[in-house]
């Protein structure tokens, strides 16, 4: 019988994958870098508007919707890619349903980013 690794330690090993997986997704797709470019010019703005607390709880809440959204989006099309190689319709609706995601996520950034920035800029 094999001994059973703490919970703590299991945990750890989980949050090691986690950032693994997160600097291979930073790594490896432009959007992602896109993106990340974004929340670092946005979180920039943030620190010389003086933006408000709450402001800053629905900016950092947008960035890791878009992030998060992303991440997802992009393990779907690599699991489609890898059941289906070739191209095949229904696998195209999947990954434009994931893309549309994200898509939605980053209006919703969009026009947050608007609340908070128009009324500093104008």
């Amino acid at each position: 019988m094999t001994k059973k690794e703490s919970f703590a330690k299991n945990r750890i090993k989980s949050i090691g994958f986690a950032y693994k997986g997160a600097l291979y997704l930073i790594k490896t797709e432009a959007s992602i870098k896109v993106q990340l470019s974004i929340a670092i010019a946005v979180t920039i703005a943030g620190f010389y508007f003086e933006i408000t607390n709450t402001e800053w709880l629905f900016q950092i809440v947008f960035i890791g919707l878009v992030m998060t959204a992303e991440g997802i989006n992009t393990a779907i099309e690599y699991i489609a890619d890898f059941i289906h190689p070739e191209y095949h319709k229904t696998i195209g609706h999947i990954k434009d349903i994931s893309a549309g995601a994200v898509f939605m996520a980053a209006i919703a950034a969009i026009i947050g980013a608007m609340v908070i920035y128009f009324p500093k800029l104008f």
